[in-house]
């Protein structure tokens, strides 16, 4: 039996989150902020009809935006991840095999599905609406890279209602023609524009190319691309999600910071979040970077960036242990008399918790401590009652150094204190 894969993909997902729970925005358009307010990176259909750009700075559209009673929202992380694996478990009952691609995206395997993929796929797209209020659009097709084609015609045609079965169609080779060389999966800007210098404009010209000068010019990646686009699976599903080689967190600062102790706190709480990511996939770290700059684009202002790197001794995922080395290298890299606009930690030299390296100088496993049951014990907390239920002094308790988000929505779905109060009168 031919495989059938279905690429579920969250409709304008950011927005969609902010109206999950205001019913009144609805058909009002939504736009939503980047980082400290700055660039707008999720808008919703009304939106778009509006012309509002993406990516475009906020201050520069401010009033436009005002004068079409556009809601705008500030980045709100823990709403979207949230929703986003609620979307997934509702995926993960009902379909036999599930690859989460993003945070808004999900291959899924419909291959031989009660009463046909098209149909199962409409059941699935209502019943995720219903269940989480985050709507959805299903494209289906033999392949993967087919499977986003299909996606983006479901989502961009409204006769499709928000499924499309490619493999259903009477005339497959439209929806190929219909698409740009620049967006099929697996083909980008560079080989995009090459293509195009050389009269391939869509993904039906681009489908038509012989197997080895696509080969010769775009290596192995570009010739599973081709054979995928022709109907023969090529990226079948992961066993699980790649384990990641290096964990980075940082952030711009809400305001230009100059103090030291303040960058010691941003260390530390950036340390916090990245070894949070590093348990979550039972790895430990053997080495921590630090890095801060100033803002580049202030051409007036004295420019300076470090970096520092810290190699420990053992591998860990101690978040106190991190926190030392990540303050000390700070220390070592920041000068005084610079506004720095930006911080971050990067976690490199990842092995599997149980199968890392051990250092001769390090004590033996006897006369070791065993962080792991207070990490367990601070992560279950913080996963039960929130973040930063249980933080570590070193992140401070103020931080007015944190980015700016000014207009966040709340936490419906994670903080006790901002879950949603209905009123019944």
């Amino acid at each position: 039996m031919p495989k059938s894969y279905a690429l579920i993909d969250c409709n304008n997902f950011y927005a969609s989150c902010e109206r999950a729970f205001r019913p009144e925005l609805r058909k009002r358009p939504v736009v939503v902020l980047s980082n400290n307010d700055g660039c707008i990176i999720a808008r919703s259909n009304e939106a778009k009809d509006l012309g509002v750009p993406m990516g475009k700075p906020y201050f520069k559209c401010r009033n436009m935006l005002e004068r079409n009673g556009v809601a705008v929202f500030s980045s709100n992380y823990a709403l979207y991840g949230d929703l986003s694996a609620r979307v997934m478990r509702v995926l993960t009952r009902f379909c036999p095999e599930v690859e989460i691609y993003s945070i808004d995206e999900a291959f899924c395997d419909l291959t031989g599905v009660p009463g046909g993929a098209e149909a199962f796929g409409r059941r699935l797209r209502a019943t995720v609406f219903r269940w989480t209020g985050i709507p959805v659009s299903v494209g289906i097709a033999p392949t993967k890279t087919l499977a986003k084609l299909a996606n983006r015609f479901a989502k961009k045609q409204p006769r499709c209602r928000g499924v499309f079965d490619l493999s259903a169609s009477p005339d497959p080779d439209r929806v190929l023609k219909w698409t740009e060389v620049g967006d099929v999966w697996g083909i980008g800007p560079r080989h995009a524009r090459r293509l195009r210098k050389l009269g391939v404009n869509n993904a039906l010209e681009f489908r038509g190319l012989k197997r080895d000068w696509v080969k010769k010019r775009m290596t192995i990646a570009g010739l599973h691309t081709l054979l995928e686009l022709r109907g023969w699976p090529c990226f079948d599903f992961a066993d699980g999600p790649v384990d990641k080689k290096t964990i980075v967190s940082s952030r711009s600062f809400g305001h230009p910071v100059t103090r030291l102790d303040h960058l010691l706190e941003a260390a530390a709480q950036y340390t916090t979040r990245a070894a949070e990511k590093l348990r979550r996939q039972n790895a430990v770290t053997s080495n921590i970077l630090v890095f801060l700059q100033t803002n580049t684009f202030k051409l007036g202002e004295p420019q300076h960036s470090g970096t520092r790197s810290v190699p420990l001794p053992v591998a860990t995922s101690h978040t106190p242990t991190l926190i030392r080395a990540a303050c000390a290298a700070m220390e070592s890299i920041f000068k005084d008399g610079y506004s720095y606009k930006k911080c971050g930690v990067m976690l490199s030299g990842l092995e599997p918790e149980h199968s890392r390296w051990l250092s001769l100088l390090a004590l033996p496993p006897a006369h070791r401590p065993d962080h792991k049951p207070l990490m367990q014990a601070v992560d279950s907390c913080n996963s039960r009652w929130g973040r930063d239920t249980v933080s570590f002094a070193a992140s401070g308790t103020r931080r007015s150094w944190k980015m700016k988000r000014e207009m966040m929505s709340p936490r419906y779905t994670t903080v006790w204190d901002e879950i949603l109060r209905v009123t019944v009168e």
